[in-house]
């Protein structure tokens, strides 16, 4: 048995096949093609290793148990053991790209929990009695039955020493950012490991019914307490504390923001991020000029977005209104023949309605197989209705039905769960470069109306540049939440509620430090290389638009790798060089 791989020129490759059956039929050809779509040479040992992470993670699930950190340790140096076993100048190119990109997330893997090493013995010396309690958890695991009465004792004894670890606090001038989230972090897994005890025990042991009920509420609620008091002397002796914004993010500084840069295969540093944005939004402030003066508003480009902002649709009928956009983008995508949109695909999109309390975050709707809808809700004030629905309006809303939808992350989702399913290299800059590379086609195919459309495309774009210059200025220490907020307002014209929803999101929302500035980034990325391949004529847009889709998510670097039939080095570092005048 062999197996059959192929190039993105689809030559196949099959080894001692072509020797042994020099002949292959039009349907062998139509299923190698098959198999080729769902697996290489390390197909097997990405899943197998996915497997056993998952099955580790479930297992060891409190982030800084040293016991977790050392497994999963373990777990990264046998699998890079594995893949090392591979003869990687024998490899298929698809093989190749695999084998790289394994390589990169084992190393980051294990940079990342050798960081958590750190933090965890650190929150550990805040509250020396963590080993005791993830000792207790460890044999909960497996049904131990407890010492009640001396557990409840050692709760006391947690419960005071809490309590003068919180007095301490007051006055405590050392704990820096570092330390605070480190013992913040150890806090709330000491109370998710108390938990898993207590919801195991309560009710079913009579004896530790009898005995925890009070004490367990007692260490729960004091590490509740610490967790929140410690990281806000943390963040009041690292910068005097809020700025005002109520929004107190992590800066992360420039040298992790190079490593992680090069983790994602981007060849520039900060600076030349900011410098791209910058020569961007120059684009953007030029054709919003136009787009203004069309409109009978001279250079005054804020009247002209005050009047778009003040289209918005009537309160309940804001679906109505995505979904009359969401037909227009999809005839627009069918009638230029621009990608191969599967029925399913079209056939199992819904909606639903965000909640107030998400809408604090994502104050735009978001989207895949389920659209969520940020729009007004009875439970807010009036100035807020308001700014939600001017911000939500139809021609803000025209850039982003595709972005949410197809062919942006509706299609990117149906197709990496049929195309290389095996492939676990999510990055923000596959995920939401694709998506707002398809604002930039759509802009330069025609898709804008008129000049209120192209303001209201125009918005986003301006809103991309704009996420880069604050994300970046933020983690390098440069600006405050506040600062971003006005940013947002006064450069690009967000609503104020809006501005600060985008602000939290991007800094206490759960996002990578990163993850804001892949939406423009990753689209000039697919956006150059669609030059690279359509516009040299080696593919049509649908050939290209396609094939990305086939690869599943990885690096941008890596699809082109693919595409241009170009394998990546052995030991590859990043080297494309995608933005015209950066060197």
């Amino acid at each position: 048995m062999f197996f059959v791989f192929r190039n993105r020129c689809n030559r196949l490759i099959t080894g001692a096949a072509l020797a042994v059956f020099p002949l292959v039929t039009f349907a062998q050809v139509e299923v190698d093609k098959e198999i080729s779509k769902q697996a290489t040479e390390l197909t097997n040992l990405l899943v197998n290793y996915q497997a056993d992470k998952g099955s580790l993670d479930r297992f060891y699930f409190l982030e800084s148990s040293p016991e977790r950190i050392r497994r999963m340790l373990t777990l990264t140096d046998e699998y890079s053991r594995k893949l090392e076993q591979f003869p990687y100048s024998k490899l298929s190119l698809e093989g190749k790209v695999d084998y790289t990109l394994f390589r990169r997330d084992l190393e980051n893997a294990r940079y990342a929990l050798q960081q958590d090493e750190k933090a965890a013995a650190t929150g550990m010396q805040q509250l020396p009695f963590a080993a005791a309690v993830f000792e207790v958890e460890k044999k909960r695991r497996r049904g131990a039955v407890p010492a009640s009465a001396q557990l409840a004792k050692e709760m006391q004894d947690w419960t005071a020493q809490l309590k003068a670890r919180l007095q301490a606090l007051e006055t405590d001038k050392s704990i820096d950012l570092m330390a605070g989230y480190a013992a913040e972090k150890t806090a709330r897994d000491l109370q998710d490991a108390l938990k898993s005890v207590h919801e195991f025990y309560n009710g079913y042991d009579p004896s530790y019914t009898w005995w925890m009920e009070t004490a367990y509420k007692g260490v729960d609620s004091l590490l509740k307490v610490y967790g929140t008091k410690v990281l806000e002397k943390a963040r009041k002796n690292a910068s005097g504390g809020d700025d005002g914004s109520g929004i107190v993010g992590r800066p992360i500084g420039h040298d992790e923001l190079v490593r992680q840069l090069k983790t994602e295969f981007i060849p520039y540093t900060p600076e030349d991020l900011v410098t791209i944005a910058e020569k961007e939004f120059a684009w953007c402030d030029q054709e919003m000029l136009k787009a203004s003066r069309e409109m009978g508003f001279g250079d005054d480009w804020k009247k002209a977005m005050e009047k778009v902002k003040n289209t918005y649709v009537p309160e309940g009928h804001q679906p109505e209104m995505i979904m009359d956009l969401y037909n227009q983008s999809i005839n627009f995508l069918k009638k230029n023949d621009m990608i191969s949109i599967p029925p399913v695909a079209e056939e199992t999109w819904r909606m639903i309605m965000m909640t107030p309390k998400r809408q604090l975050v994502n104050p735009f709707f978001t989207g895949g197989e389920v659209l969520s809808i940020s729009y007004p809700t009875n439970t807010m004030d009036e100035a807020d209705k308001l700014m939600s629905m001017r911000g939500n309006n139809p021609h803000f809303s025209r850039a982003t039905v595709h972005h949410e939808l197809i062919a942006g992350h509706h299609l990117q989702q149906f197709t990496s769960q049929r195309n290389h399913a095996y492939r676990n290299f999510d990055t923000p800059f596959w995920t939401e470069g694709w998506a707002l590379y398809w604002e930039i086609l759509l802009w330069d195919k025609g898709f804008p109306r008129g000049p209120e459309d192209k303001v209201g495309m125009l918005f986003w774009r301006m809103h991309r540049c704009a996420r880069i210059i604050f994300s970046l200025n933020y983690h390098l220490g440069k600006w405050t939440p506040q600062q971003c907020i006005d940013f947002l307002v006064n450069r690009v014209g967000h609503e104020k509620a809006n501005a600060e929803g985008e602000v939290r999101r991007s800094f206490v929302g759960g996002y990578s430090p990163l993850y804001q500035l892949a939406y423009m980034i990753g689209g000039l990325q697919f956006n150059a290389l669609r030059s690279e391949l359509v516009g040299n004529g080696k593919m049509t847009l649908k050939q290209f638009n396609d094939a990305v889709m086939e690869e599943n998510a990885m690096p941008v670097e890596m699809i082109r790798c693919i595409l241009t039939d170009k394998a990546p080095e052995a030991n590859f570092t990043t080297h494309w060089k995608f933005y015209p005048g950066i060197k």
